[in-house]
């Protein structure tokens, strides 16, 4: 196949990280340029990836991109993406894909009127972790689950979430939900508790919500900020064991070094044995082999995605579910209900 002519609109965190890299090594795309408006960040273009910079979206699409990442501040997703689509682009929005569950049934239904491929950057169904527990129970190892609980918790109480982010509900809520739906399922009920930072952006920097899934499966999910103990990535408890894994994916680790999965090859994503999660069961522990971490797999996907050889390696209607649980949780913590879902 041709490489897909891509272009990256922002060059914050996230898209100097967990994008420009990836696109700049992979061979499946001509990494055209950045859109950024920021003469600091043009500079910083020019010497991370000696690319050219663009001051519109449309002066990007006026280049011959025949796709787009959009990596900007997460109340700004929703315009772009739909400017994308509508100038005839394929497109990856990263998460959160939008601020609410309606926003994002629009994009969906827009993507789906101009038939171009949408999907969304939830790289972190290909963490070593969540690709672990996935191999686990579909080879049984602890039997049919009964709680899924995972955590993403960092201790940065003074920096609080980033604006750009849209605060912790939508920022690490919006990996967390995924996952959990990728594991169990539709949601039936919500309930969700959350704190909110005492300064003039009043984010919510700490966050629990607990689904209830249609098969009866428990999904209890941790966000925070300000979390000095994290616990445990995943606590799986199945009928017949759980799984217990502390460590995070280290592909972001990797990635700010400025590695790639074409630089490291095979053991991009490997995780040492010291840090393998557990099947506990009472007093006994098993080492479980941890699965490499792939987010590289997204890219490949989305390439074949374009040319029509392939389904996007996220369906968006899925983001569109995850911010209906989103805006549920929002709910429940406002009026210390459950919220029950359709």
């Amino acid at each position: 196949m041709a490489p897909v002519r891509i272009g990256l609109i922002g060059y914050g965190f996230g898209g100097r990280v967990f994008h420009a890299p990836l696109l700049a090594a992979a061979p499946e795309y001509e990494f055209l340029g950045v859109v950024t408006n920021s003469p600091e960040r043009r500079a910083q273009v020019a010497q991370d990836l000696s690319r050219p910079t663009f001051d519109s979206l449309e002066d990007l699409a006026r280049a011959g991109v025949e796709a787009v990442v959009v990596s900007t501040p997460a109340a700004t997703h929703v315009t772009l993406v739909q400017q994308a689509l509508e100038l005839g682009l394929a497109v990856v929005c990263d998460k959160p894909f939008a601020l609410d569950a309606a926003s994002a049934r629009a994009t969906v239904e827009l993507a789906e009127k101009q038939g171009r491929p949408l999907t969304v950057y939830q790289n972190r169904r290909w963490d070593s972790d969540f690709l672990t527990l996935r191999t686990l129970l579909d080879t049984g190892g602890i039997g049919t689950v009964l709680r899924y609980e995972s955590r993403f918790e960092v201790f940065r109480p003074e920096a609080g979430p980033p604006v750009a982010g849209g605060g912790t509900l939508v920022d690490f809520g919006s990996h967390l939900v995924d996952q959990a739906l990728v594991l169990s399922g539709p949601v039936e009920r919500v309930y969700a508790e959350m704190h909110h930072r005492e300064d003039e952006e009043g984010l919510d920097d700490d966050v629990f919500v607990a689904l209830t899934h249609r098969n009866g499966v428990q999904s209890h999910l941790w966000g925070s900020g300000r979390q000095g103990a994290p616990g445990p990535s995943l606590r799986v408890t199945g009928t017949t064991g759980t799984f217990v894994i502390d460590h995070k994916d280290s592909q972001d680790r990797a990635l700010m070094t400025g590695a790639t999965p074409q630089s490291d090859g095979d053991s991009w994503g490997t995780v040492p044995e010291h840090l393998w999660g557990r099947v506990r069961r009472g007093d006994t522990a098993e080492p479980v082999i941890s699965s490499r971490g792939r987010w590289d797999l997204f890219y490949t996907a989305f390439a074949a995605a374009v040319h029509g050889e392939g389904p996007v390696p996220v369906d968006p209607w899925d983001a569109v579910a995850t911010a209906t649980v989103l805006d549920a949780a929002r709910s429940s913590a406002r009026n210390g209900r459950v919220v029950r879902l359709p």
